[in-house]
């Protein structure tokens, strides 16, 4: 069993999922509502790309208890700190998979399942080489339209001005499918805060800038 930074034992058991015990992509999209075992099988659903330590996870589900939420994180560490902190809080509507998240949206989520997808202060790819690592533009936010429900929104915050101006363009080029609206803060965020993640709150005491904006679709 891994050990946090503090030596203490991180347990991810009935939380944490990897990307090798999915089933062949193959098949087709997978039934992500019994991942989390209830009994109503219509409790929304929402999804986080790049969880983190799972601070907004944690936080939001806290508030909304007949909303499921998955994170999806990539970093082992990370996905295991957050999954464990999710068995600790008994979040029941938590789940954390280590994933690769454009090949699982891409491959195992089913059409019209997500109410809102978060994805706060992705990784900005800075360098101009690596620009097509970038998570968010226009294939992504075309295959993501279909996994949305009537409605669904993509939620999105960046403290990267170039990454945000990026955004904004491949946000353009998806006007017939989203409309974009100005950036509200999540319930669970703070009073001074934009969502609350630890990576926020870290880059607030640098004293960055932050930028927003929501995709909703048409």
């Amino acid at each position: 069993m891994a050990l946090s930074a503090h030596g203490r034992e991180l347990d991810v058991t009935g939380y944490g999922r990897l990307q090798e015990d999915l089933p062949p992509f193959e098949a087709g999209p997978i039934d992500l509502a019994a991942w989390f075992g209830f009994e109503e099988p219509q409790q929304p659903l929402e999804l986080e790309i790049g969880s983190g330590k799972g601070t907004f996870l944690v936080q939001q589900a806290q508030r909304f208890p007949g909303v499921n939420y998955l994170g999806v994180e990539w970093a082992r560490a990370y996905w295991r700190h957050a999954a464990d902190r999710a068995r600790r809080h008994g979040l029941n509507n938590v789940r954390l998979l280590r994933a690769e998240a454009g090949f699982f949206v891409r491959h195992f989520i089913p059409d019209g399942a997500l109410r809102q997808v978060h994805v706060y202060f992705p990784d900005p790819w800075p360098k101009a080489r690596h620009h097509k690592r970038r998570l968010l533009q226009e294939p992504f936010l075309r295959e993501l339209h279909p996994r949305l429900a009537r409605g669904g929104a993509v939620r999105i915050a960046t403290d990267h001005q170039d990454y945000f101006a990026w955004i904004e363009e491949h946000a353009g080029r998806v006007a017939d499918l989203y409309e974009r609206l100005p950036f509200e803060s999540p319930e669970s965020a703070g009073a001074d805060e934009l969502v609350g993640t630890n990576f926020e709150r870290k880059y607030r005491r640098e004293g960055r800038p932050f930028h927003g904006l929501i995709l909703r679709t048409r």
